[in-house]
């Protein structure tokens, strides 16, 4: 445009308090902005005078180079009484009365609230001038050329946003699309932290094509390249974060917590990943909020944050927004007075935001998430060295040094800098009001001046000719060119830190864990007390020093929060209906079943050779059990059996010594004989079912049980037939005493054997028995015993038993009547009768005992019955034999006989 540029001429009344208009001059047409207008707020005047001093010197940092770097940071906060200052410069305007001096001139923002100076954000400033220098003192990067900066304050929410976006483009206040600046020099420019100052500047920069990187967290909003196809972002996303808080939850073992996110697309992102992360690791949300700052005006949403906050039994509560939409909700926490929570937020927190700190007891404390960078070296000593003098063109670094170290003229309220500590440092600031260090935005306003610089550098060295004239200016290259450039950089920086500006091949960051110490109170001091890293093998992602953390005033013990209390070892979790799987009951476990751990979704059940302990924590292995011949139960069986071995024995020697006798010989003594011989084997069989059973006792036990007591059975079923034949045989007319004479009832014996020993012989051919364990019967032991096989074919050998038992004692009942002297028709019925009560009796019983008991059953059956034989029978033929032999002969029958008759006549 050459000489016609336009001359633009601000005009500003700064002491009549007019507003600002501007008219334009020049030879483009005599364009004339009627109608144009801006408005400069009180608080931007405020900003730039604040005393009277101020008003004269420029409202921006700057230091000078070929190429130049526009930063656009938020240095002042709101918050201007307008009615103070009207009311100010009105007092101002006032005609002084005659005869009396004219009044000491009170600044007009006396009065009013000044905005409060943004210590914090300063080094923000400190970060850019200290790369700027390190780069322009580097021989090996720009060797052609030096960078310098313009840093202008930028206001959230206001019109004036735009204000020095729009000054750096066009100039001061002209017309736009044309530009004032006649050498203009910036090549990129830098907005953050805020998201959305971002949004707003990136829209008006973008459509120029200039570079733009923001410093802030990353914006999802932010990483659209349709809509910022020029905007860099130089924080990394954090794809981790969720993990990693989700790891601080299960550290300190929190299952139940509440989310508060901003109402946005980036909290509503990680909203979802923390979901879908503590999810798999069963952590449960006790509420879900999500606030914007049109929240705060409703009272009645006001209240519901309220109630569902303290309300809620969750103790920790997850906070994520960046700072611009959380300034409302960091004055709302301090409103509500959050009792006993434990806050858990990310890097974009700013406690520095708020008018007090957190009430002792009304947060536990606070846990940030930070992105973990190295230490700069050199930075420090730098913020130490930073003086106004060393710097006079930044008014942002002369404001903070008045406020700090008191250097204003009580006469002419200027800043003098005589006045100030000769000694004063930036390290004199307190930590809370002033960080030395450098923080994380800073890092990334460092890591991009570098990226600049590197992009620049690259460029120069890929030139295809080498400028020859020389104006070097000429050399630098338009803001458009470096895009190409800019999306393949790749470098380390000065701290080893590798720098990738394209998203798709950005590294996950680091965090750094840090708790906010503030006892005694106002301390407000950020100590590191972890760091995840996503990188490291699962399981040591996350270090921690649990010492280190500030709990609560008089607390040691780590917070708990959960929904129910962990149940401890022997119960397992049992859900409460309609509620999170956090919220639980406890149940015991059952029977044999254990959890040996806290919280056990179910109990395992214990190995059959094990059994659990009485607090269902352990399995024990179980003890071998069996009915042995030492144990009391064994002792009284083994006693019994030998004792009626021993009686039957007895019996079987006075039988043989008597067998002459009448009793003996009417009763066939053969049969008894075979009985009382059966009788003992029976006894003797219950002696198998005691001791350590092994295959060859489980298999005799079975089959001389059942053969002795077939031979038992059926002897007792021929001496019946024997006394029933007998009588018909004596009877007139009858023709039966060949059959009694011929012995027939004798071949019932070996029938009803051969038939018992074939079912025994099926029986072991099919499924004999075998030697097993009863791990359920007795608590603690596993019980050793004979397994029956085919119960089947055991129940049929008892069947046939019952058969034989019956049929004999259906004929003794029928004989009992019979008129004889030595008649046993009737002992015989009895001896059955007991017989089959026994084995009634044994059948219920043998299915409802367990382990040694149903062992117990069957070997007191087996001597029951066979003892009811044995008495029945033959007591009453010792009986006669022992106290009454005179009965026991033909002479002592026929003189009862011969009694009995006279009796009758």
């Amino acid at each position: 445009m050459g000489k016609n540029r336009i001359n633009c001429e601000l005009m500003v009344d700064l002491d009549e308090g007019k507003d600002i208009g501007f008219d334009i001059f020049g030879g483009c047409g005599r364009h004339v902005a009627t109608g144009v207008s801006f408005y400069i707020s009180e608080f931007v005047l405020m900003s730039l005078a604040g005393t009277s001093c101020f008003s004269t010197m420029k409202h921006r940092a700057h230091m000078d180079g070929d190429v130049m770097i526009d930063g656009f940071f938020p240095l002042y906060t709101l918050g201007v009484d307008h009615s103070n200052i009207h009311s100010s410069r009105q007092e101002e305007n006032k005609i002084t009365p005659p005869g009396t001096g004219p009044p000491k001139k009170e600044s007009p923002m006396r009065n009013s609230q000044i905005p409060e100076f943004m210590f914090k954000n300063y080094q923000f400033v400190l970060a850019l001038a200290f790369a700027i220098e390190e780069i322009n003192n580097n021989p090996d990067l720009l060797h052609n050329l030096t960078l310098g900066f313009n840093i202008y304050d930028v206001q959230f929410r206001t019109w004036t946003m735009f204000k020095n976006p729009f000054t750096c483009l066009f100039g001061k206040y002209k017309i736009p699309n044309y530009s004032c600046m006649r050498d203009r020099k910036s090549i990129a420019v830098l907005t953050g932290p805020s998201g959305i100052t971002s949004d707003q500047i990136g829209t008006l920069v973008g459509l120029y094509r200039f570079p733009q990187f923001t410093f802030g967290p990353f914006d999802h909003a932010l990483s659209d390249p349709k809509k910022f196809p020029t905007l860099y972002q130089m924080a990394p996303k954090d794809t981790s974060l969720a993990t990693a808080m989700v790891s601080l939850l299960l550290h300190f073992s929190w299952s139940w917590l509440g989310l508060l996110t901003s109402q946005d697309e980036n909290g509503a992102s990680v909203l979802a990943e923390l979901k879908e992360e503590m999810a798999k690791n069963k952590i449960c949300v006790a509420y879900e909020l999500m606030i914007s700052t049109q929240d705060m005006s409703n009272v009645f949403r006001f209240m519901a944050v309220h109630n569902e906050i303290n309300l809620s039994s969750a103790r920790v509560l997850i906070i994520y927004g960046d700072n611009d939409t959380l300034i409302a909700l960091m004055i709302l926490i301090e409103q509500i007075f959050i009792h006993g929570k434990i806050c858990i937020v990310n890097s974009q927190w700013d406690f520095t935001m708020k008018r007090k700190y957190f009430m002792l007891g009304s947060l536990y404390v606070p846990l940030i998430f930070t992105y973990h960078h190295a230490e700069v070296s050199g930075f420090t000593d730098f913020v130490k060295a930073v003086k106004p003098s060393k710097y006079p063109e930044d008014i942002f670094l002369a404001r903070l040094w008045f406020l700090s170290f008191n250097c204003s003229d009580s006469e002419s309220d200027c800043v003098t800098w005589d006045h100030c500590p000769h000694d004063a440092s930036l390290d004199w600031l307190p930590g809370h009001i002033f960080e030395m260090s450098m923080s994380g935005d800073s890092y990334n306003i460092y890591h991009t001046v570098y990226a600049v610089a590197q992009t620049l550098h690259e460029m120069l060295l890929h030139q295809t000719e080498v400028q020859t004239m020389g104006n070097r200016k000429e050399k630098v290259p338009s803001p458009e060119q470096l895009h190409m450039f800019l999306k393949n950089i790749q470098f380390y920086n000065s701290a080893r830190d590798q720098v990738i500006l394209d998203e798709k091949r950005k590294l996950e960051p680091e965090y750094d864990i840090l708790n906010i110490w503030n006892f005694p109170e106002g301390l407000e001091l950020a100590v590191r007390i972890g760091k995840f890293s996503p990188s490291a093998p699962h399981g040591n992602q996350l270090s921690l020093s649990e010492d280190m953390v500030e709990w609560a005033i008089e607390t040691t013990m780590t917070p708990q929060s959960v929904c129910s209390e962990s149940c401890s070892p022997g119960f397992r979790k049992s859900p409460q209906e309609g509620k999170a799987p956090c919220c639980f009951d406890c149940t015991p476990c059952p029977q044999n079943e254990i959890a040996n751990g806290t919280d056990m979704e179910q109990c395992v059940k214990c190995p059959d050779l094990q059994y659990a302990n009485t607090h269902r924590t352990q399995c024990l292995l179980r003890t071998a059990s069996f009915l042995a011949f030492g144990d009391p139960l064994g002792m009284a069986l083994d006693c019994m059996a030998l004792c009626f071995t021993l009686l039957t024995a007895a019996v079987l020697g006075m039988f043989l010594k008597y067998q002459d006798t009448a009793i003996v010989k009417a009763n066939n003594k053969v049969l008894s004989y075979i009985l009382l011989i059966s009788l003992i084997f029976c006894f003797l069989c219950s002696l198998l079912f005691l001791g350590l059973p092994n295959v060859v006792t489980c298999i005799l036990q079975q089959i001389t049980f059942g053969v002795a007591f077939t031979v038992a059975v059926s002897t007792v079923l021929a001496k019946t037939l024997t006394v029933v034949l007998a009588f018909k045989a004596t009877s007139p007319g009858r023709s039966m005493r060949w059959l009694l004479i011929s012995g027939a009832p004798n071949f019932i014996i070996p029938i009803c054997t051969l038939i018992q020993v074939t079912l025994c012989g099926l029986w072991l051919g099919i499924s004999p028995p075998f030697v097993d364990t009863d791990a359920h019967s007795e608590h603690g032991h596993i019980i050793i015993l004979c397994n029956k096989g085919s119960l089947t074919a055991f129940y049929c050998v008892l069947g046939f038993l019952g058969s034989l038992a019956l049929a004999s004692f259906t004929v003794a009942f029928l004989a009992r009547n019979l008129p004889d002297t030595f008649n046993e028709a009737k002992f015989l019925t009895f001896s059955m009768l007991v017989f089959c009560s026994v084995w009634l009796t044994f059948l219920p019983v043998y299915h409802s005992a367990k382990g040694k008991v149903m062992v117990a059953v069957e070997v007191f059956s087996i001597l029951a019955s066979s003892a009811g034989l044995l008495g029945c029978i033959f007591v009453p033929k010792c009986y006669i034999i022992l106290l009454m032999p005179n009965r026991n002969s033909l002479h002592g029958f026929r003189h009862k006989r011969h009694s009995s008759r006279n009796n009758h006549s």
